[in-house]
């Protein structure tokens, strides 16, 4: 086909139009770039407010289905007034139902539309919700107690009003209260629970049994003047009205005598009976049925990796071996000529190590180190939290089965962060553990990081997030990496506290061994006891408490290790890599700066950290 030439003056005209409209082009081109940088702006708004709000939609989920654990032990007291029922199996399965829509709307937001730190909310959202649904096919609710973790004796320590639920006003009364009405309820769902569990051979083995029943005996009371449930009314304040003494009075001994007493006393009778007979004589979770995959769960709930096992037993061999080295150099040091590995159980027998006869003057001496810690941490950390710590003894109840530990203060500054020092006999506690154990229960361990998190922009699925099993390993990592700064703070000259770090330290890795030896390996109750007095210098009675412990909370006891490694592996690192550029103080704002981390995302942090200042 011929195509045919225009003429010279219209292909002229042509080309005038066309530069003209490029030059229009040009000059209106940053208003261009300017609009479509307007457009991917309001866009990012939009983007990040769908993060915010199911992030915020996820926490009050969460907090709703478990207020105990995730609200208010976490310093959060609007649903200090709800137990939940989430183990009633109807509830969980709203509960997993809601997180599969939440999970399904979070991976349609595009994340690569959001700045560096609505992303890192992004990832973060997304592992707790994988977290939480990792457990929809394993029957957790089947085991709705143990001796170490029960709603009911974590209601009645709460009645003392001094830990993560205080009692000061009339509304926080009637807020307790409403807690005692819901215990009947949960009572009776947790006994169908464990008859279920019977049917389905998901039971505790009957040591755990044998160990929860006196914590319960002892919730149950004849008279309800003497109930735990009914002490907060013996200490109401005296401003309260008369009116509404007697109003609270009358509403607690109701609910005690009518309804509370009869429920403890069902779940008294049915695990002394029923339970009691149907638990089984193994150990471990691996027992269970699809037990290894369900203790495999656990691992990686704990711990945030996918280690196995075997490598986690075969670590904790090591570690053993390593640490257990130095008792050759610090024997003498406490004028010990023994064999090495005796000296744990030399330092046990040695009264010269328990100086104190009473509960005060434990509290007194932790009071002391306490001063000494604050006087230290300026030097080791540029950002330190507002709130204060307080140092008080675990009650009454629960201090025969409990271990030291740490609850964070208010979000509203309600009450302090707590550490609870576990005094069972005042003649019988040793000094050489209670630098370290501060340094982890205390500062600069769970409080300044627990503390740090209330004070800190963040959204309430995060800042609230020091209790939760998934956060363990860097929550008890960071506390038993904090524990290693007794050398930078000068304790450690003194060879009692080395030695009582050290030992600590050797706990944690003994723990791998033990917890991997039950849960995956076949060892039974008193093969793991025995290992933990061998190897530790614990007695029968000390070692059984913490054998125990790990075989309802299968998992729990790797974190501290694991989480503990990374963090030193990330400074040693950083220190490598940054040589005169390293400040230890920066470290941990990068280590603690974010809140809470999973493991691989704290190491992401810190490899950013280290870029960025080589």
């Amino acid at each position: 086909m011929k195509h045919t030439s225009l003429p010279v003056t219209i292909q002229r005209r042509l080309r005038i139009s066309t530069l003209i409209v490029s030059l229009a082009c040009a000059s209106f081109a940053p208003q261009f770039a300017q609009a479509a940088e307007r457009v991917d702006l309001v866009q990012a708004v939009q983007i990040k407010k769908q993060v915010d709000q199911l992030a915020d939609a996820f926490y009050d989920a969460r907090a709703k289905f478990e207020p105990m654990m995730m609200a208010t032990a976490n310093g959060d007291s609007r649903f200090d007034d709800q137990i939940g029922l989430s183990i009633a199996p109807k509830n969980r399965a709203r509960q997993f139902a809601l997180y599969h829509q939440m999970q399904d709307k979070l991976k349609k937001i595009p994340r690569d539309k959001l700045g560096d730190k609505e992303q890192l909310n992004y990832d973060l959202l997304a592992f707790e919700l994988d977290s939480a649904l990792n457990f929809e096919h394993f029957p957790e609710y089947l085991l709705p107690l143990n001796q170490m973790d029960n709603v009911p004796s974590t209601v009645a320590n709460y009645a003392s009003g001094t830990g993560s639920q205080p009692l000061h006003t009339v509304k926080q009364y009637n807020a307790y209260l409403n807690r005692l009405k819901q215990l009947t309820p949960w009572i009776d769902q947790a006994i169908a629970n464990m008859r279920e569990g019977i049917k389905q051979g998901v039971v505790h083995p009957k040591t755990i049994t044998v160990a929860m029943l006196p914590q319960f005996k002892q919730l149950h009371s004849a008279k309800v003047e003497e109930s735990i449930f009914y002490s907060p009314i013996t200490r109401m304040p005296t401003e309260f009205s008369r009116a509404d003494q007697q109003k609270l009075k009358l509403a607690y001994q109701t609910t005690i005598s009518k309804h509370l007493n009869p429920a403890v006393q069902r779940l008294i009778h049915f695990l002394e009976t029923d339970y009691l007979k149907a638990g089984r004589d193994s150990t471990g979770l691996n027992a269970l049925p699809n037990g290894a995959n369900w203790y495999q769960a656990r691992i990686k709930d704990h711990t945030t990796t996918n280690l196995k096992p075997e490598e986690i037993h075969a670590l904790g061999l090591k570690e053993v071996a390593r640490i257990q080295q130095q008792w050759d150099v610090i024997g003498p040091q406490l004028a010990y000529s023994g064999p090495s590995k005796q000296l744990p159980i030399w330092v046990a027998a040695q009264d010269k190590f328990k100086p104190f006869t009473s509960d005060q003057e434990v509290l007194a001496a932790y009071r002391k180190i306490d001063e000494a810690v604050r006087a230290k941490l300026p030097s080791l950390f540029s950002l330190l939290p507002k709130a204060e710590l307080s140092l008080q003894l675990e009650p009454e109840l629960s201090k025969a089965t409990a271990s030291d530990h740490y609850t964070p203060a208010a979000d509203d500054g309600s009450h302090p962060g707590v550490f609870w020092a576990v005094v069972n006999d005042p003649k019988k506690y040793s000094r050489t553990g209670m630098v370290t154990l501060f340094l982890h229960e205390g500062q600069p361990g769970h409080h300044l990081h627990a503390a740090l998190l209330k004070e800190m922009d963040l959204p309430n699925f995060r800042k609230f997030n020091t209790e939760n099993f998934n956060s363990a390993a860097y929550t008890e990592g960071w506390a038993l990496y904090s524990e290693t700064l007794g050398r930078e703070m000068g304790f450690y000259e003194d060879p009692a506290y080395l030695f009582g770090h050290l030992n600590d330290e050797l706990l944690r890795a003994v723990r791998l061994v033990v917890d991997t030896g039950m849960h995956a390996k076949g060892w039974t109750r008193e093969q793991a006891i025995q290992y933990m007095m061998d190897n530790l210098g614990y007695s029968e009675a000390r070692a059984k408490n913490q054998v125990e412990r790990y075989m309802v909370i299968p998992g729990q006891a790797l974190a501290y290790k694991i989480g503990a490694m990374k963090i030193l592996e990330l400074r040693t690192k950083a220190q490598q890599q940054l040589g005169d550029k390293f400040s230890l103080a920066k470290f941990h704002t990068v280590v603690v700066g974010d809140g809470t981390l999973p493991m691989p995302i704290l190491e992401a942090q810190v490899n950013r950290w280290i870029n960025a200042n080589k």
